[in-house]
């Protein structure tokens, strides 16, 4: 791999850990470092779903699908593949903006993959309806180009490109069978050296329906004089790793399991990236596995190589198939590297959400007040309620971001000027069924209500567990808890001391190829655009 390192310094304030000077983040929920040379499983306790990972000299860079939420394609940084941190996204608004302005729950970026060629870097994404599309930078940080359409198709997806040392180009894909009616093969295309089109037909190398049913999110490489494509088959939630390898291109390829799940606890490994440490000597495999509510979490296996096959993770009875590590010692990588955590904690500092925040939809300009008040706050308008919204489901001015482990505390402090009765704004965790804490001002003031909407993407209606009349003109802060199976409590406090749950604990469950999210809203009445805001003052996750 070629050796590329121009972006050592992208700034404290987006790798820190720190929101700011003077008020320290909590201390993060989930710390995959152990501080002893070893490091815990998942490194990623978030829903950074089929990801994709390329070193550039010292540095790695992780992307992964981000379907309906912008902005998306997001973009993280790592010296040493266990301490992560968001450093920007690659799609500030998806295309085309007519269909994305709305919620698209489970369309829009589905797998997408991350390579660094001659002096840029690639990445392609896939649209399941629209076709493959590749958007390019020199700073991974961004700015990148505006998506360009390598391939109008229904079903396509999955694609990876490869540049061959003949300088021949290549793009591997797999088919989601819901659109294209084909599933469980793979196909390579020979591509344009530039990447920005394909050329003549498009090939079947693998038919997996006998052995790797469902087999897909194909990875592209080549070692040795081999040509592999790393897939996975079996499904999400029990499948298993398998290694395709050729001498050439287009096949025939020979196929193996290489990593399955085995005793451990790691259900389905699923698809991923593999790469190497800066001196060529130590291999590395990501992938996620599906954990309901908590998404599609990231796992680092160590890999090695045995008659030119891959071994992914442990394997203790020598059969070549691998199974996942729990804790394992980190890889070995010049210098030392600071622990650090994507940002999940936010002091709004710029009156702006940081990186780790994403809306339902594209985002819109009005859905941030435009006289925001001053000290460091965000600031969230009363947007409109789509008319097809019968509940907060497809609401796209939703400010959401990841849950970062299987147990946590988020806090936010807040002040809600309502100016018309029936204006709504809170706290709201949200998957196919979703529960929030709900400020909506009344003739009598102020009412906080705990709701919970079951089958929310059937358009169920919300109920009310409970309520408290609040004064109105003064902050509050609302919180959840969320312990070990997705059990969220919900709890405010005028304080900031003294909380007092309100209603009964919510169990959390996952959204359209997602996992549950959570954040904040700020709604009008009805369908026009109110005249009341949201100012957050912060918000913080701890354990």
């Amino acid at each position: 791999m070629r050796s590329f390192s121009p972006f050592l310094a992208l700034g404290a304030a987006l790798l820190s850990l720190v929101a700011s000077a003077q008020t320290p983040a909590p201390t993060p929920p989930w710390v995959p470092d152990l501080g002893t040379g070893q490091y815990k499983n998942p490194v990623l306790y978030a829903d950074y779903s089929d990801p994709d990972v390329v070193r550039v000299g010292r540095d790695y860079y992780l992307t992964s699908s981000s379907f309906n939420s912008a902005p998306g394609l997001p973009i993280l940084h790592s010296r040493d593949l266990v301490n992560w941190t968001i450093i920007g996204h690659a799609l500030p608004v998806q295309p085309p903006r007519d269909r994305y302005d709305q919620v698209q729950p489970g369309n829009g970026v589905w797998a997408p993959a991350l390579r660094y060629h001659a002096g840029q870097f690639y990445l392609y994404y896939p649209d399941p309806d629209l076709g493959i599309f590749l958007v390019k930078a020199t700073n991974p940080a961004g700015p990148w180009s505006e998506p360009v359409c390598v391939k109008a198709a229904k079903g396509w997806i999955d694609p990876c490109p490869f540049w061959d040392t003949d300088g021949r180009a290549y793009l591997v894909h797999a088919f989601a069978g819901s659109r294209a009616g084909v599933k469980s093969v793979i196909h390579v295309s020979e591509m344009a050296p530039d990447g920005l089109s394909l050329l003549g037909e498009d090939r079947l190398v693998f038919d997996g329906h006998k052995n790797h049913p469902t087999i897909e999110g194909p990875k592209f490489y080549k070692r040795h004089g081999y040509y592999y494509i790393f897939a996975p088959g079996g499904g999400v939630g029990q499948g298993w790793q398998v290694a395709l390898r050729s001498k050439q291109v287009f096949g025939p390829y020979e196929d193996k399991i290489v990593l399955a799940q085995g005793p451990t606890p790691t259900n389905g490994p699923h698809q991923g990236a593999w790469v190497d440490t800066p001196d060529g000597k130590q291999d590395w495999f990501l992938h996620f596995q599906d954990q309901g509510a908590y998404g599609r979490v990231v796992h680092l296996e160590p890999m090695q190589w045995k008659n030119d096959w891959p071994v992914m993770g442990l394997d203790p009875d020598g059969d070549g198939t691998g199974q996942p590590v729990l804790t394992y010692r980190k890889p070995k990588v010049p210098g030392k590297v600071a622990v650090a955590v994507p940002a999940t904690s936010d002091e709004f500092d710029h009156g702006q959400p940081g990186l780790q925040w994403q809306w339902q939809a594209n985002p819109q300009p009005q859905w941030l007040a435009p006289t925001p008040p001053a000290g460091g706050q965000l600031a969230l308008a009363t947007a409109p309620v789509p008319a097809a919204a019968k509940n907060l489901y497809l609401v796209p001015s939703l400010l959401l971001q990841k849950p970062p482990a299987e147990q946590f505390t988020a806090t936010t402090k807040l002040l809600f000027t309502p100016q018309a009765e029936g204006e709504k704004a809170g706290l709201v965790v949200l998957g196919m069924d979703y529960a929030t804490l709900t400020l909506t001002r009344q003739a009598g003031g102020l009412l906080l209500s705990q709701t919970t909407c079951l089958q929310a993407d059937k358009g169920a209606a919300e109920t009310t567990a409970a309520t408290a009349a609040l004064p109105p003109g003064q902050p509050l802060y609302l919180r959840v808890a969320v312990r070990a199976g997705a059990r969220c409590q919900f709890s405010y406090s005028a304080d900031g001391r003294q909380f007092t749950a309100l209603g009964p604990e919510f169990t959390a469950k996952e959204g359209r190829w997602v996992g549950a999210k959570m954040g904040l809203f700020c709604l009008s009445a009805d369908e026009g655009v109110g005249a009341g805001q949201l100012a957050v003052d912060w918000w913080r996750v701890g354990p």
